[in-house]
């Protein structure tokens, strides 16, 4: 029974790295279309208030 243990740890293992890959190789690109959009809704707003203060 102790062998069959010491089997078993190594498969664990490697399932669990099998798991963790995966998720940390999983396609994240739908946030940053969203993080895109804010910073260019970011960009034009300060573009605005840039434009306004010229009088100086």
């Amino acid at each position: 029974m102790a062998v069959l243990t010491w089997l078993l740890i190594p498969l664990f293992a490697a399932v669990g790295a099998a798991i963790w890959a995966s998720w940390a190789a999983r396609d994240r690109t739908s946030g940053d279309v969203a993080e895109l959009a804010g910073y260019s809704r970011f960009r034009e707003a300060m573009e605005k208030s840039r434009s306004g203060s010229d009088a100086l």
